[in-house]
């Protein structure tokens, strides 16, 4: 445990000291939750304007997780104190999971939407689990590890 202790966990793609991975994150949970929330109206109402909302949230849930998953990935490969971790391949494969699913989310609205309800809800809801479970080995890593804060050694 020591070992680990002794390599530094500080953020190497960030802009002015801030993560670009931790400001990215929230974007596609949010889109996701979205997603899930387009096919939960469009189930009550049937109202065929939940669809398209499906499909846009759905599709920018995905593009702006590349993103994030970018500078994830960068964090992941280019930090020692982050890459010998455990935790950290946990949150990482957590999230490419969450990323395959929020994919096919958004090719099934894509190229069929008729199949919304059931298999929409479906991968919908899935990716909300996968958002909670990645999102709280991400939350580990921070709160526990540290990982990502620049704290002077004065704090």
């Amino acid at each position: 445990m020591q070992k680990v202790k002794e390599h530094s966990v500080s953020s190497a793609v960030a802009v002015a000291g801030h993560p670009i991975h931790a400001m990215l994150v929230h974007f596609p949970i949010a889109l996701i939750m979205a997603t899930l929330g387009s096919d939960v109206f469009y189930w009550f109402t049937g109202d065929e304007f939940f669809l398209r909302a499906g499909v846009w949230s759905a599709g920018f849930a995905f593009w702006l997780g590349v993103a994030a998953s970018l500078a994830g990935t960068a964090e992941l490969l280019l930090v020692r104190g982050i890459r010998i971790r455990v935790g950290s391949w946990t949150h990482a494969i957590a999230a490419m999971t969450l990323l395959a699913i929020a994919a096919s989310n958004w090719g099934v609205r894509l190229y069929f939407p008729e199949e919304v309800l059931p298999h929409g809800l479906a991968l919908s809801v899935l990716s909300a689990i996968f958002a909670g479970v990645a999102g709280w080995h991400g939350g580990k890593l921070v709160f526990d590890h540290g990982v990502g804060l620049m704290v002077s050694p004065d704090e």
